[in-house]
Order: structure tokens, then sequence, then C-alpha cells
């Protein structure tokens, strides 16, 4: 056992209707210390770790009045913003279900739809202050594929982010290996006082997911 928790020697016997890969990731989440966390502390996945890092470096939670949460299954990132600014009006959308979380309001659609953005903002009380991503489009296996598709969620979270924010709200976005994507992050720049990328560690090493922080939304009236 090691000092993490994880136990480098648990092994998970392969079933007879188990693929190799599906065994392999059942096994690293057995041995996986965050996963351990999760479940002691009632998140309802790891990736909480993920924005309790973001948060811990950038600030970004406390004093959130309005927050939209995209890609909000399973629930984790709500979780933490109703723990951290329990005052907060949250709304998350997502394709997949979410099971209910207390306080925050759930969309169960696309948020590539076009109706998507103005149903988010119609569920809050003024503009958002904080716009969460956890976004990634299903990967088909091929990198260049997987890369424009995640990216696509990206650009248009970005630009919800843009249309909707408070003056001074932030926006947070996963994004994968090598940042942002030029055109975009000189749009992010144009738009925002600082953006910035970060792994946080919950990312596991493997991992080719970083997160672009952008914050000090200017304003729709200070645009160029």
């Amino acid at each position: 056992m090691t000092r993490s928790g994880r136990n480098p020697d648990r092994r998970v016997r392969t079933a007879k209707k188990r693929t190799q890969s599906s065994t392999l990731w059942l096994e690293r989440q057995l041995n996986d210390p965050y996963v351990k966390r999760a479940k002691a502390d009632g998140y309802r996945s790891r990736a909480a770790y993920k924005l309790l890092e973001l948060d811990e470096k950038f600030s970004l939670i406390r004093g959130s009045k309005r927050v939209v949460d995209l890609g909000i299954a399973p629930g984790g990132w709500s979780q933490v913003m109703r723990k951290l600014a329990p005052k907060a009006a949250i709304v998350g959308i997502d394709l997949l279900p979410t099971d209910p979380i207390e306080g925050v309001t759930i969309l169960e659609m696309d948020f590539m739809d076009d109706k998507a953005p103005a149903l988010l903002e119609a569920e809050l009380d003024g503009p958002p202050d904080l716009v969460l991503s956890d976004m990634a489009a299903n990967t088909v296996g091929h990198k260049q594929t997987d890369h424009l598709r995640t990216m696509g969620l990206v650009e248009a979270a970005a630009w919800f982010a843009v249309e909707t924010l408070e003056k001074n709200g932030a926006f947070v976005a996963k994004v994968l290996a090598g940042g942002t994507d030029t055109d975009l992050l000189a749009m992010l720049k144009q738009h925002f006082n600082a953006v910035k990328h970060a792994k946080p560690p919950a990312s596991r090493k493997g991992s080719s997911e970083w997160y672009v922080v952008a914050q000090g939304f200017k304003g729709r009236d200070e645009e160029s």
C-alpha cells in the first residue's frame, strides 16, 4: 500500500464478458485515491476535486451568485458549488440523465441545441457570474476528429459565456493537450482581463485534459 492509499498490487479478475479495456478501467478506478476520497466525501465523481483545486488556485467560487454548469453529469461540480456557494442559483445541462441535486436546476438536453442557451438564461434571475464547462465530446478513436469535436464544444461554451456573463464574471472549460486553439484563445483574451491554462492535480497524469480559466469579463459594452 502506498502513502496515497493506492494498492499497486490490486488487480481485477477479467470476467468472461468484460473486455480488457473495461477491466483496466475498473482496476484504475479501484486503485484511484481520488475515487476513494469522492466516496468518502459524498461527491458523485472524482471530477469534484478538479474544480476544488482550480478554485484553490484561482478563487472562482465563493461569492458567486448565479452559475451555469455545462456538462453537469454526474453532478460533482454542482455539488462543489452548493458546498462553497450555498446561496448561488445554479443551472446545469447535459445530454445524460443526472440525479437531482438540491438547489440545482438540471436540463436534460443537448447544449448544442439552438434552444439551450435561452433556456439556461431563463432559469437564472439575471446574468451568470460564473460559467463552468466540463464538456467533452464522445471519442471515436481518431485523435484529430476527437480534438475537433471537443474544441467545438469549448468554443460554443466560450461564446455562450461572452454573450451572457455579468461584468467581471469568469469562465472555466476543459480543453485538450496543447491548450485552447489560437483563435479561441485570442477571443478569450479580447473579452477577459486574464486567461490562463491549468492542469489540476486531480487530472490523471496520462490524461490529455487541461482547463482554460478566463477571469475578469470586460462586459459587452467594452467589446472592441
